[in-house]
C-alpha cells in the first residue's frame, strides 16, 4: 500500500509509513551526512506525497539530528543507526546507539559550557522518549511538520 495525505497535512492511519534508515558509522563526517540526509529525507516528503514540511520542521529536524547523532558519536562505541519516519503530521527521530546508559539532561547552568545538547532537543521537540533496548538504546524526537497557527517554535498546542 502507498502512503497517502490524509487531508490534515499527515498519512492516513493503515498506510505504508514513510521513512528512511541509514547506518553511521566512522569519523564526524556521519554528523553532516545525517544532516543531508534528513534534509532530503524531508524534502522527498515533501516532493512525492505533498506534506507540508515548514522551514521551522526544516530546521529543528537538522539541529535534532545533529544533537542526537553527535550524543550517540561520542557516548557509544560502535555504529549509530538513525532512523527518519512519518508519523501522522509529525517527523520522528529515531537514534539507536550500542551504550545501554539512558542519557539524563542536566539542571540548567548558564556557566556551563557544552553538554546542553539533550535539553535543545528536550526543548524543541513536540515528545521525546528514551527506551533501553536488548543492546543499548534508541531515543525518539517527534517534531510537528507544518507551522503552528499559534507561532509556538515546537509545535506544541497550549494546555
Amino acid at each position: 500500500m502507498d502512503s497517502v495525505p490524509d487531508g490534515d497535512g499527515g498519512v492516513a492511519p493503515g498506510a505504508d509509513p514513510i521513512q528512511d534508515t541509514v547506518a553511521l558509522d566512522g569519523d564526524g563526517a556521519v554528523i553532516a551526512e545525517a544532516r543531508h540526509r534528513a534534509v532530503a529525507f524531508l524534502t522527498r516528503v515533501q516532493a512525492e506525497h505533498g506534506l507540508p514540511v515548514s522551514a521551522r520542521a526544516m530546521d529543528l529536524t537538522q539541529l535534532v539530528v545533529s544533537e542526537l547523532v553527535t550524543n550517540a558519536r561520542k557516548y557509544a562505541p560502535g555504529p549509530v543507526l538513525m532512523e527518519l519516519r512519518i508519523t501522522g503530521a509529525v517527523v520522528e527521530v529515531v537514534v539507536w546507539d550500542s551504550d545501554p546508559v539512558l542519557p539524563v539532561a542536566r539542571a540548567a547552568d548558564a556557566g556551563r559550557v557544552g553538554q546542553h545538547g539533550l535539553e535543545i532537543v528536550m526543548a524543541v521537540a513536540q515528545g521525546f522518549e528514551v527506551q533501553r533496548e536488548p543492546v543499548g538504546k534508541r531515543i525518539t524526537a517527534r517534531i510537528a511538520l507544518p507551522d503552528d497557527p499559534g507561532g509556538d517554535i515546537t509545535g506544541r498546542r497550549p494546555q
